[in-house]
């Protein structure tokens, strides 16, 4: 049976990842001080506008403000006339310190920060283990940023979106039917040029990235709306934790309860999510399934996880059951265990909140950690050897 599935991203000049951005620079900057930080840190943007607010526990001051300044300069919301300005914008800040009832029970019993389900999802659709229409549509972005920032497109500003849709024959893609991109501009761009530089500069180098490489057929929708000269926090209003699906799996997939950007590590909704990606794509690289979902459940002060699940959707090379009893023998599954085994008490968060938090390649300096397949070969001898 044939059919289509379809997943979106959105950049880091987006409004909403302006403020997941803002939030994560927080931590941070908490963290690079302090390790044992607790960061729950909310941005709302609007033109003009910036508002910080949350709850923080940690041996280190830092100016909020100028971290988020500092941000959304680099973003790219540095010149006049963009109703958003690094400079000129207004902020107000609305931090407290963490509530002491939060606080015993993290410290107390090393256990979880809030209760919570959390799922992660793996698939062997590319060789980042994957969805393609959500890798796809990261992909997109982070090119069309790097040229940006590069002076490869004058006419482009720091707010786009892209829309990948794919058709799939019995769970395996055939084709990129559509692509559609969407790129705040200035003012006087024009449609044909600008049309052009995503072709030639964007999706086709991005396509050319891919293995295996899906065919397209050039359907491309361009700013379907006609224009977009007014964007950013001025054409829409941004709050952190607003863009769950794009940070995850594009769809595909269950998501947990919570977003990620603004907290540290305690806070299983980030942690335990890392984890239950981290299982998911071992499993398989394992090769025990082609497809895998994997579901973490903690109550608010408990260390050990109220539920484990699995979910190969039939596509499992061994009982599931085993699969299950495989991950409790190899992974531990506590809040602190998890932050360890991951190394989650460092300022690597910024990098996650633009672009996706899975589908990373760990890279040198090792942030996305729960993106190795280093337990791969561990649950093969458990379960295939």
């Amino acid at each position: 049976m044939r059919n289509l599935f379809t997943s979106e991203s959105v950049s880091e000049g987006h409004p909403d990842k302006i403020c997941d951005q803002v939030s994560d620079a927080i931590l941070d900057a908490h963290l690079a001080g302090d390790r044992n930080s607790h960061v729950a840190c909310e941005t709302l943007v609007t033109t003009n506008f910036c508002l910080l607010a949350g709850e923080v526990k940690s041996s280190v001051k830092i100016d909020f403000v100028d971290v988020a300044r500092e941000t959304i300069r680099d973003i790219g919301y540095t010149l006049p006339g963009l109703g958003f300005h690094w400079e000129e914008n207004k902020y107000l800040c609305l931090i407290h310190p963490q509530s002491s009832d939060i606080d015993q029970g993290v410290e107390a019993e090393h256990g979880a920060g809030d209760q919570g389900i959390m799922f992660g999802y793996a698939c062997r659709e590319t060789s980042a283990f994957m969805p393609y229409p959500i890798q796809i549509a990261h992909r997109l972005l982070e090119r069309l940023s790097e040229i940006r920032k590069e002076g490869l497109l004058p006419w482009a500003r720091p707010d786009a979106k892209s829309q990948v849709t794919v058709e799939y024959e019995d769970d395996r893609p055939l084709h990129i039917r559509e692509i559609l991109m969407s790129v705040h501009h200035a003012d006087d761009a024009l449609e044909a040029e600008m049309e052009d530089d995503i072709r030639r500069k964007v999706i086709a180098p991005v396509l050319d990235t891919f293995d295996p490489h899906l065919d397209w057929n050039g359907h491309l929708l361009y700013n379907p709306s006609g224009r977009f000269a007014i964007g950013g926090p001025h054409g829409d209003s941004g709050l952190t934790g607003r863009k769950v699906i794009v940070d995850t799996y594009g769809g595909e997939g269950r998501h947990g309860g919570g977003a990620f950007s603004g907290k540290d590590p305690t806070k299983v909704d980030r942690s335990a999510t890392y984890m239950a990606r981290h299982i998911a794509k071992n499993i398989v690289a394992s090769g025990a399934a082609d497809r895998c979902e994997v579901q973490l459940a903690y109550a608010i002060g408990k260390p050990e996880p109220r539920s484990v699940r699995v979910d190969t959707f039939g596509t499992e090379s061994v009982d599931p059951l085993r699969i299950e009893s495989a991950v409790r023998e190899v992974f531990v599954l506590t809040p602190y265990a998890i932050i360890e085994y991951l190394d989650l008490q460092r300022p690597i968060y910024r990098r996650t909140a633009a672009f996706g938090h899975f589908g990373r390649n760990p890279g040198g300096d090792g942030t996305f950690t729960w993106e190795k397949t280093d337990r791969a070969d561990d649950l093969r001898r458990l379960l295939l050897d």
